[in-house]
């Protein structure tokens, strides 16, 4: 049997945000395997992971910038939001952003050895002398670089979420084109957004829904005597709730609750007399997947860890 720590029992609190009793029964049952407990917990009903995983745990700031029909977005990380409301913290993000749109990195790793701009110094000597100056631990987390004539950005509040969405249209220059390009950012940024359309989500995700789904019918009384062919309709109607959740088009426009977004485009792309397809999106949500500095629940889960 696996030794379970104070630690797993936290960090799996911290993804679920469920009880420390409820995490540490999983854990036991799983032997120790983080995303096996998760499954556990969601079969048994107890946890959405979907939503949980992707909860903020990290400060810092997302922020855009443009020249031209060249878009960066980047995420940088600090330990607190002190020091990411910070000025000279977000000077230094900016020079980023202009040097990423000057040298065009591939990743974060040639990033950091491109020439900051504006001066003979690498962003990595930058960053290291922005750690002494501030006193936090300061990371450069991730960017993404979107080129074209028909692209939408926005930015929620002081830089907790970024969005970059690109289209392909022949109706840009069209009046009404700007703001429902801006629509669709806003939609994106007001829900988290992993697919663009059901086609893109893989194979694999679908059938580990589809077994979390036949568990969860199993594990519920007034369904798991049900006829194999029952329970088949009820997870495929199951299926098209997630894709409602997890796919763009899919979704309910969230200007209008009895419209979803690939017919809001549909309809306008038909206003304006032109065809408009969403080409992708990038979100970028501050600090997501990142766990925080946990709270001090240590006392509390060492007691339960040993069994007290």
């Amino acid at each position: 049997m696996a030794n379970i720590t104070a630690k797993d029992v936290a960090e799996l609190r911290a993804k679920t945000g469920l009880g420390m009793m409820d995490c540490k029964k999983a854990l036991v049952e799983a032997d120790g395997d983080m995303d096996k407990a998760v499954t556990i917990l969601r079969e048994k009903g107890l946890a959405t992971a979907a939503k949980k995983e992707s909860r903020i745990a990290a400060d810092g700031i997302v922020k855009l910038m443009n020249k031209g029909d060249a878009y960066a977005m980047i995420e940088v990380n600090s330990e607190t939001d002190f020091v990411a409301k910070n000025a000279s913290f977000q000077e230094f993000v900016d020079g980023v952003l202009a040097t990423i749109l000057e040298s065009k990195p591939a990743d974060v790793d040639a990033l950091l050895k491109a020439t900051y701009v504006g001066t003979d110094s690498t962003v990595e000597s930058v960053l290291v002398e922005k750690i002494a100056q501030i006193g936090e631990k300061l990371s450069i987390r991730r960017f993404v670089i979107v080129e074209g004539n028909a692209v939408s950005t926005y930015v929620h509040g002081n830089g907790s979420i970024g969005v970059l969405v690109k289209f392909d249209t022949d109706v840009a220059d069209k009046d009404g084109f700007a703001a429902f390009a801006k629509n669709i950012a806003l939609q994106i940024g007001a829900y988290p957004t992993p697919y663009l359309c059901r086609e893109e989500v893989p194979a694999s995700v679908l059938e580990e829904e589809k077994n979390i789904l036949l568990a969860q019918i199993a594990n519920d009384p007034a369904n798991a005597k049900k006829p194999d062919a029952i329970k088949e309709k009820m997870v495929q109607g199951r299926i098209s709730k997630f894709y409602d959740n997890n796919c763009l088009v899919d979704m309910t426009y969230v200007k209008d609750e009895d419209m979803k977004v690939g017919k809001y485009v549909e309809s306008v792309a038909k206003e304006l007399g032109g065809n408009i397809a969403i080409a992708g999106f990038f979100r970028f949500e501050k600090g997501e997947g990142i766990q925080k500095r946990e709270e001090n629940f240590a006392e509390e889960i060492a007691k339960m860890t040993a069994g007290k």
